[in-house]
């Protein structure tokens, strides 16, 4: 396992978030260090209940430690969960057992300070939430900000529409105070928006697919990632009309922390409105040629599809890992 990437995962965790996380576990590149939840998705304590779940039921043959982070954005009102979206228990009301494992006695913030101080230049961090846990650390311990070995984080947009309002994304939406603190960090960011995440899409052909070529010992994943993401078919088929067809989201994060040639990025200098109404959590991007304003940020602006998603689902097949 030591020739593994060693990562964090930062999750509040809903469907694309369990498809993440199993993902992580079951790839034969990566070692998941630790997993920390927040609010988002869902409440942090079904979050955190969630994430337990799926731990349990990817059974990677190792421990990962689970931190519980932040409950509400640093400055803002956290008005609840998105049911519509990811159901009543944040993963579409899929059943799973309860988890044997609890988790630790540490805040998520101090969790991240700790591990990429005993561990520097060995991490990479994967956010696919509010980034309020990340942002909480960096006030810890801003020398953290040099240490990683990259930071992915899943949110934002620069071109394509956002998903709270007309041009803010919801992670970034639900916590602007603390985009902006990440940001502005120094941290190497690279973001995986909306500009990719809404083109790489999980489809009903590639559930029936999974459902044939599945490893033998993988046919309760599969099963509940079929039960899971029936609500996420139906609302983008409403939202998006997507016909059978959902976003990988926070599973695309993953995938370009592992794979960055499956992406174009893009340098461009941004900051985030931390103001009120249409444009609160909004990527600013200065594409003047004279940039003046924000900081430089990689943002993924293009990617393939196809590799993505053959990537995705190779983990869950018979001789994919």
């Amino acid at each position: 396992m030591s020739n593994r990437s060693r990562m964090l995962l930062d999750v509040d965790t809903g469907i694309d978030d369990a498809l993440a996380i199993l993902y992580a576990l079951l790839s034969p590149e990566i070692k998941v260090e630790g997993i920390t939840t927040g609010f988002g998705n869902i409440d942090v304590e079904q979050a955190t209940d969630n994430t337990l779940r799926i731990i349990q039921l990817a059974n990677c043959g190792y421990e990962v430690p689970v931190a519980v982070g932040a409950a509400g954005p640093l400055e803002r009102i956290f008005h609840g969960g998105v049911p519509h979206i990811h159901g009543n228990n944040g993963i579409g009301d899929a059943i799973l057992p309860v988890p044997s494992q609890k988790p630790v006695d540490e805040s998520a913030a101090a969790f991240i300070v700790r591990k990429v101080n005993e561990n520097p230049g060995e991490l990479i961090l994967v956010t696919v939430g509010r980034l309020t846990n990340l942002a909480l650390a960096l006030q810890l311990d801003p020398g953290i900000a040099n240490k990683f070995k990259k930071v992915v984080m899943m949110g934002g947009t620069v071109l394509a529409p956002g998903n709270v309002t007309p041009v803010s994304e919801a992670n970034l939406y639900g916590d602007p105070e603390a985009a902006s603190i990440v940001f502005e960090s120094g941290l190497p960011i690279t973001v995986v928006g909306l500009d990719v995440t809404q083109k790489t899409r999980l489809t009903r052909r590639h559930m029936e697919q999974l459902a044939v070529e599945a490893k033998t010992g993988d046919r309760e994943i599969i099963a509940f990632m079929d039960e899971a993401l029936r609500k996420y078919f139906d609302f983008y088929a409403f939202s998006n009309h997507f016909e059978g067809e959902c976003p990988m989201h926070d599973p695309l994060a993953v995938l370009v922390a592992m794979h960055p040639s499956l992406v174009r990025i893009e340098t461009m200098n941004a900051v985030i409105d931390c103001g009120t109404g249409y444009t609160a959590g909004m990527v600013v991007t200065d594409r003047r040629v004279r940039s003046t304003v924000g900081r430089p940020v990689d943002f993924c602006m293009e990617v393939d599809v196809e590799r993505a998603m053959d990537k995705l689902l190779s983990v869950f097949k018979r001789g994919g890992r």
